[in-house]
C-alpha cells in the first residue's frame, strides 16, 4: 500500500509545502550564477526514470559553459571538489547539494520521488549486467539509500546493488531512515566529492549526477 499509493502522496504533499523555499532559493542564486559567467541558470540533465524512461532532471547550473564530460574508469560521472569545471558559486552549490532543489519539480511531474535510486545517464543502461536492471523498477530518487550512507564513497556497481536492496525493502520506516540521515550528511557536508581516475571526456554543460 506504501509502495503504490501513500509514497506518491507523501512526495506530493512534501514537494508542494517546499515550493515557496524553492523560489526563494531561485530569487538568491539565479542571478549569481547567470552573472558569473552569462550562462544559463539551469541544467536539464537526462537521466534514466522507471522502466528505464529517459526524463530531463533540472539542476542548478554549477559548471562552466561547454566543459567536457569526464568520467571514471567504472563509467560514472566525475566529480571533485578541485575540478576547474566547477563555477564559483558552483562549488558552494554542489557542497550544499542546493544544485538538487530543482528536482521538487520532477517529482511533481511524477519523474522523481524524494527517496529513491539516484538516477544514471541514459548510456548506463548499456552498462548494466545480471539483475543491475532492477533499479529501474521504481521512480529515481532526489536521494537514497546510497546518499545516505555512503554519499560519493563507493563504486558505481555497489550502489547499483544497494539500490536493488532498496527495491527489495522499501518501507516508509526506511523512507524516514534515509530522510533523516540524509539531511544529517548534507548539513555535515561529508563525503561530497570523488576523486576517481577519469579515463573519457566529451562536451557537455554540467554532468555532476
Amino acid at each position: 500500500m506504501y509502495k503504490g499509493f501513500f509514497k506518491r502522496l507523501f512526495d506530493l504533499l512534501l514537494a508542494i509545502i517546499a515550493l515557496p523555499l524553492l523560489l526563494i532559493i531561485f530569487a538568491i542564486l539565479g542571478p549569481i550564477i547567470y552573472f558569473q559567467d552569462r550562462g544559463t541558470i539551469f541544467y536539464n540533465a537526462p537521466r534514466l526514470g522507471k522502466d528505464g524512461k529517459v526524463f530531463k532532471m533540472y539542476k542548478l547550473r554549477s559548471m562552466k559553459i561547454n566543459v567536457p564530460d569526464l568520467r571514471n574508469e567504472d563509467g560514472s560521472t566525475f566529480n571533485a571538489e578541485d575540478d576547474p569545471r566547477l563555477t564559483r558559486i558552483g562549488k558552494f552549490i554542489r557542497k550544499t547539494s542546493l544544485d538538487e532543489t530543482p528536482q521538487l519539480l520532477n517529482i511533481i511531474k511524477g519523474d522523481m520521488s524524494i527517496i529513491g535510486p539516484r538516477p544514471d545517464l541514459p548510456e548506463h543502461c548499456d552498462l548494466y549486467k545480471g539483475n543491475e536492471e532492477r533499479k529501474l523498477e521504481i521512480k529515481p530518487g532526489v536521494t537514497g539509500y546510497n546518499q545516505a550512507y555512503f554519499r560519493n564513497t563507493i563504486p558505481w556497481k555497489e550502489r547499483i546493488q544497494n539500490d536493488i536492496y532498496y527495491i527489495d525493502h522499501l518501507s516508509l520506516w526506511l523512507d524516514i531512515k534515509i530522510f533523516f540521515k540524509t539531511t544529517i550528511s548534507v548539513l555535515k557536508r561529508e563525503d561530497v566529492f570523488v576523486t576517481e581516475k577519469r579515463t573519457s571526456s566529451k562536451n557537455n554543460t554540467d554532468v555532476g549526477m
